[in-house]
């Protein structure tokens, strides 16, 4: 957890329908990221959704917070193999925030916090009810009081080749997927400022995603620079990457990560973070990232204080 962002209201996951809570993460055996496990927003059937180094819930947790501490219990009776389909994202439609600014690119609309921004056409674009984030691997899942802990969550998410890497290094028989990048927005209440939102994330993502239980591996800025979208929306952005993590698994590497903080049009502090691997053949570009980032953008009032 970090500095100045309270508990909130992580133990309250999802409902008490047993079919909306997640299925058991799987312990890392696939490398130093946690296995994952999904919901399909506002559905009410367990979903198997790959991401291993991602964790897909539903829309009933708070993304304010970076989800350490915060715990759900699976049912003991649900299968890891079931499945079902998520949502389509809604069109963009009607008001500008909700058409690309770039021509041919793909919008990501957070209603919740009152965001948007765009993604190249390969990325895929999942229900703005959708959260996702990083389970924490270092638990004893042994015990059902772990089930469900994560380091950190975002909201409203569009996830880059979610089917990157997959891998069987568990030894379980089933083929776990890896993603390639991802990016989203949460809500950073307990922030103070832009820079410390920004700061309070960053490492935290690449942590979550490449290098636990390691902590040294990871380098981040100490401090955040100013940066104003092409909409005009200023804020902070700071970066974390991680070199040379000791490395377990076939889809395991380092990771980097660029959270942009700002206020939206409420005056709450909120995060706009983007995650991925790196040192891969298919790294995506900080250039990408960064034409990514430059257009955030806010969008309408936003549903959550």
């Amino acid at each position: 957890m970090w500095s100045g962002q309270p508990p909130g209201n992580e133990r309250d996951l999802h409902s008490q329908d047993p079919y909306q809570r997640p299925l058991r993460p799987q312990p890392p055996g696939g490398g130093n990221r946690a296995k994952a496990v999904a919901v399909a927003a506002a559905t009410t059937v367990v979903a198997a959704v790959g991401l291993s180094g991602f964790l897909l819930l539903g829309g009933a947790q708070d993304d304010r917070t970076g989800g350490g501490g915060g715990t759900t219990k699976a049912p003991t009776t649900a299968s890891k193999s079931a499945t079902a389909s998520a949502p389509a994202s809604p069109e963009p439609h009607g008001t500008a925030t909700e058409r690309p600014t770039v021509p041919g690119w793909k919008v990501v609309v957070n209603p919740k916090w009152g965001t948007a921004f765009d993604v190249p056409p390969d990325w895929d674009v999942k229900p703005p009810g959708m959260l996702i984030g990083f389970d924490d691997s270092t638990v004893d899942y042994s015990n059902p009081d772990n089930w469900g802990k994560t380091i950190v969550v975002m909201s409203a998410p569009a996830v880059l080749r979610e089917n990157w890497c997959l891998s069987d290094d568990d030894k379980d028989g089933r083929m776990d997927s890896t993603g390639l990048a991802m990016a989203g927005t949460k809500g950073s209440k307990g922030s103070n400022s832009t820079a410390e939102a920004a700061l309070s994330l960053a490492d935290l993502w690449v942590y979550g995603g490449y290098t636990q239980p390691d902590r040294k591996s990871i380098v981040r800025e100490r401090t955040a620079q100013p940066y104003t979208t092409r909409s005009g929306v200023k804020g902070s952005i700071a970066w974390a990457r991680s070199r040379n993590t000791p490395q377990k698994g076939r889809c395991a590497s380092d990771g980097k990560a660029v959270t942009f903080g700002f206020k939206n049009s409420a005056g709450g502090f909120v995060a706009w973070s983007l995650v991925g691997a790196t040192s891969v053949k298919d790294e995506l570009a900080d250039s990408t990232i960064m034409k990514i980032l430059s257009t955030v953008r806010l969008h309408g009032k936003p549903t959550e204080s």
